[in-house]
């Protein structure tokens, strides 16, 4: 099945070396480029993507109002924020907004591709080592939350906590099973119990819940 593809950047140079990348790969098909977050919107609507992949810092409409539409829209496409490795509040906010992750412009190449597979099948982006610092430096910031976090938390059994611990490490499903002796399918039923008791649209949503909730280094 070929993965249906939008690109938002408003840097030409980088869309046309992103665009050339992932045009290589047979099982993508990039069917729309946008400039702004505006027409990464009207795009989104007129091709309906299965992925999109949305720069955060664009004239016209930015890349976190443009997610917040596009994730809005019945059947929304997954979104994928892309974005330097000096995190700001754009995109702990895009990822708020229901985006599924991010990955840095620095991306190697056969990672860029493999990105949107993953997203595509459904499991949310996370980079470690960059989700960690996401989480500690805004998530940190906002402890009104920890009250409503916990709350939210209370009712996880045991395995789901452990579970989401290691979701809020930036583990993989499989990292998760391997670690907790569960098959991945396992991994996969306890993350979408997780998920809706939480009332979280994706793992990342969940990761900084748990920031928010105590639970890393728990």
């Amino acid at each position: 099945m070929t993965i249906r593809l939008l690109l938002a950047d408003d840097e030409d140079l980088v869309r046309t070396g992103l665009a050339m990348i992932l045009r290589a790969d047979p099982d993508i098909s990039l069917v729309a480029e946008a400039r702004n977050g505006s027409e990464a919107v009207h795009l989104t609507r007129a091709h309906r993507p299965d992925v999109v992949l949305m720069d955060i810092r664009m004239p016209v409409m930015d890349g976190l109002a443009a997610t917040r539409e596009i994730t809005g829209l019945p059947d929304a496409p997954r979104v994928v924020v892309l974005t330097t490795f000096d995190m700001d509040e754009y995109v702990h906010a895009a990822l708020q907004a229901g985006a599924m992750g991010f990955l840095l412009k620095n991306t190697r190449p056969r990672d860029l591709t493999q990105a949107v597979k993953t997203v595509h099948d459904g499991d949310a982006l996370l980079a470690p080592s960059v989700t960690r610092r996401l989480i500690s430096t805004f998530a940190a910031r906002e402890t009104s939350r920890e009250a409503d976090a916990r709350s939210r938390t209370a009712s996880l059994t045991e395995r789901e906590r452990d579970v989401l611990r290691l979701v809020g490490d930036g583990r993989s499903n499989a990292e998760i099973g391997a670690s907790l002796h569960l098959s991945e399918a396992t991994v996969k039923t306890h993350m979408t119990r997780l998920l809706a008791k939480l009332r979280c649209a994706n793992r990342v949503q969940a990761a900084i819940l748990a920031h928010d909730a105590g639970m890393l280094g728990a």
